[in-house]
């Protein structure tokens, strides 16, 4: 931990898996370790507290031995309700956001957000990968949220639009772009499965 300030860490486990033929995403395995645990095994040794937001298989979710909360807000307004959630949960006034679909996070990734959002007090932290920003990766500061409460009472939902509208910093992580890979097709999980048989 290269921070000093204390940072609480939000899974989000949350989403309708659309395009996983509506599976749990969170739940489905890789080399039989659900993605969950995947990521919860990255992310833990970098922050101070875990929240996963879930909203079904809620007993499976806690069997990982954290904090399970669920959207407060009605429909699915993807995964800036689980954020919205998870900012009136923390205990901490910096939160990482993570998807539940990137198994293999960068051990850094937390350091480097962290003196990025710091160097002129920026709202958020968000990783850019080969020009492409992972908006659902982000280290933002707890004080957002009220700012995210209006934006989802207007009827937004995309993150992306609503960090438009934060002082943002884009942190560039292109030298760490495989740690980036999330697994929107089942198709991708196979492949991976196969890679890291051969590995």
């Amino acid at each position: 931990m290269h921070h000093s300030q204390a940072i609480t860490g939000i899974v989000l486990a949350g989403g309708a898996g659309r395009r996983m033929g509506g599976e749990d995403k969170g739940l489905l395995q890789l080399k039989q370790k659900p993605l969950i645990e995947w990521v919860l095994a990255r992310i833990a040794p970098q922050v101070d507290e875990i929240i996963i937001s879930a909203n079904r298989n809620l007993e499976r979710y806690q069997s990982f031995g954290y904090a399970v909360v669920q959207d407060k807000t009605q429909g699915y307004a993807g995964p800036l309700a689980g954020i919205a959630r998870g900012l009136l949960d923390a205990k901490h006034e910096l939160i990482l956001s993570v998807p539940c679909d990137t198994p293999f996070l960068p051990d850094d990734l937390v350091s480097r957000l962290y003196s990025s959002l710091e160097a002129d007090d920026y709202d958020v932290a968000v990783p850019v990968v080969a020009g492409k920003s992972q908006h659902a990766i982000a280290l933002m500061q707890r004080r957002v949220g009220a700012n995210l409460a209006a934006f989802l009472a207007q009827g937004g939902h995309a993150v992306h639009e609503w960090q438009a509208g934060l002082k943002r910093v884009d942190v560039d992580f292109s030298d760490a772009a495989p740690f980036f890979v999330n697994l929107n097709q089942p198709e991708q999980l196979a492949m991976l499965e196969g890679r890291l048989n051969r590995a």
